[in-house]
């Protein structure tokens, strides 16, 4: 989890490499009137995250059901949020979140040097909307993917 250009779908997928795990990034599920929303530069509200937090739900309790692993990577911005994808009848421990952080200028950056669905300047929207989880691993979300692999499998045992 993380806001936009902290590198979790970079990151997802080389932990669920890793893994053998199946990956799935939030982007993908996004309706298309929020991608068009984000792409003309607004910030989507709690209501227009709703549904989508509804089938990142929906798909949690699924792998759970199935008795499989996966690695999400999706914003989780707000306490809310993260509580909102945990299906009813799972303890809450089923399922660890890792915090990626990164600076402010260095997420900018990284933003400003890629195509996206994400323009650089709804930043400011997210980072003013991160509520910092405080039962999450935290990683420096700058190090080499490699490096934060190994930082997450050693935290979480797996």
């Amino acid at each position: 989890m993380g806001v936009a250009g902290a590198g979790k779908t970079t990151v997802g997928r080389a932990l669920s490499d890793a893994l053998c795990w199946t990956f799935y990034d939030g982007d993908e599920f996004h309706s298309a009137a929020n991608i068009q929303k984000m792409q003309q530069g607004h910030p989507l509200t709690d209501e227009d995250r709703r549904p989508w937090l509804a089938t990142w739900c929906s798909l949690v309790a699924d792998v759970m059901k199935r008795d499989t692993h996966a690695v999400l990577a999706c914003s989780a911005l707000k306490k809310s949020y993260r509580k909102a994808l945990l299906p009813k009848d799972i303890p809450a421990a089923a399922v660890r979140y890792v915090h990626l952080e990164v600076a402010p200028d260095i997420l900018l950056e990284r933003l400003r040097g890629r195509e996206h669905l994400f323009p650089p300047k709804l930043l400011a929207s997210q980072l003013s909307t991160l509520e910092k989880p405080g039962d999450a691993v935290q990683v420096d979300g700058t190090r080499p993917a490699g490096e934060i692999v190994k930082t997450i499998r050693d935290a979480l045992g797996v």
